[in-house]
């Protein structure tokens, strides 16, 4: 992986995010409006996220393009969100649009003078995504471990976002080794470090783990941010050396979208780029900024919030591990003696109700094989069921 990254553009210095032209750091970030899917579906809706995304200071608006089938198996039952115990994939199904939506909405942040972000879940995703010719790409914490996914949005040789949620040291090292063999040049990335949990403690961001993340393996960083603060993770992640900062937003955290009830209302946002900038501008540095918000917010949170820069799982994500993140599941029954193929199989979330399978890794590994005993429709496939 090293010989990749030292083959940065010029001009371009290690930990450095190159977009569109212009080098991203801690004193350029790149604010992120992610709408996910608080559209509803709904173009009208989205076009006027999209304005009021642009009039609080964002750089560029985030969609996700949902389909169902390539992130959850029918069964997975119901999973608690902010807003309360829904039943997801019947949630996503609903959700679901045709690429059409999505260039338009394409259109419409670009006509603001905004950056286009599409998050990807699967391979259509991805192929749809791809075809709209974006600035960038972005791949969820859940899909950090979903090689194939990886290889294919790599391959795209566009600059590429990687959440690093509910994720290990490890986790993250194989991610990169597979997205910059894949990348057509030297990769572009950019790790976002995220805690996977709604909404996320502010006391679990760890932010010093930034600096660790870029000192380790020498690519951009940023932070998802799921916490409810406005200003606190965003801030203190530019004096760690964040390129990039993402934070849901919607027009009222009222409204029915997912993640509407973590997410920023317009001027929660608009707070959040000014701190954001003050960080960026800070006449006496990171030091300083971060003694000057002691004084505001008390010494003993800001710490907290900075933690030690160890790399591991938040207490309020450790649940989510290996449940959030993929695994091999069965799409219909496997019946015992039954040959495992490609067509009968899939590299899905768990969530709660299902038990895990495989890593993603193992699939070629038991293709062929036959099941040793019958695998309910849904459940993760393990390695005493073949």
């Amino acid at each position: 992986m090293e010989e990749t990254r030292e083959k940065a553009p010029e001009g371009v210095a290690r930990g450095e995010f190159l977009l569109a032209g212009q080098v991203r750091s801690r004193r350029n970030p790149l604010i992120i409006a992610e709408l996910g899917t608080s559209h509803g579906a709904d173009p009208v809706k989205a076009r006027e996220l999209v304005s009021a995304a642009a009039e609080a200071g964002a750089g560029c608006v985030k969609f996700q393009m949902v389909y169902a089938d390539e992130i959850l198996h029918p069964n997975t039952g119901e999973v608690r969100l902010p807003g309360g115990m829904i039943r997801l994939y019947d949630t996503f199904k609903r959700l679901e649009t045709p690429p059409e939506f999505y260039a338009e909405m394409k259109e419409c942040v670009e006509g603001r003078g905004l950056i286009f972000l599409c998050t990807a879940f699967g391979p259509r995703s991805a192929a749809e995504i791809t075809a709209l010719k974006p600035a960038l790409l972005k791949i969820a914490s859940p899909e950090l471990n979903y090689g194939p996914l990886l290889a294919q949005t790599a391959s795209a040789g566009l600059p590429l976002l990687l959440s690093t949620g509910v994720s290990k040291l490890g986790d993250i090292e194989a991610a990169l080794e597979i997205a910059e063999e894949a990348a057509p040049e030297p990769a572009r990335i950019c790790l976002l470090h995220c805690v996977t949990s709604y909404p996320a403690p502010e006391r679990d961001y760890n932010l010093r783990v930034l600096e660790s993340l870029r000192a380790v393996f020498g690519v951009a960083v940023g932070v998802s941010d799921h916490s409810l603060d406005p200003e606190l993770v965003p801030a203190l992640a530019l004096t760690q050396g964040a390129a990039v900062i993402e934070k849901h937003f919607c027009l009222s955290r009222n409204d029915p979208g997912l993640d509407d009830p973590i997410a920023l209302p317009p001027e929660d946002f608009a707070r959040m780029v000014r701190a954001v900038g003050r960080a960026a501008a800070a006449a006496g540095g990171e030091a300083a900024f971060i003694e000057e918000l002691k004084r505001e917010r008390g010494a003993e949170l800001v710490e907290a919030v900075l933690g030690d820069g160890v790399k591991r799982l938040a207490p309020s994500e450790r649940a989510n591990y290996e449940r959030s993140n993929r695994s091999i599941h069965a799409l219909r029954d496997i019946q015992e003696g039954e040959l495992i193929t490609a067509e009968i199989t899939g590299i899905l979330r768990t969530e709660k109700v299902l038990r895990p399978g495989l890593p993603p890794a193992w699939r070629d590994r038991i293709l062929g094989r036959r099941a040793r005993r019958f695998i309910p429709a849904g459940e993760g496939i393990r390695l005493e069921d073949i």
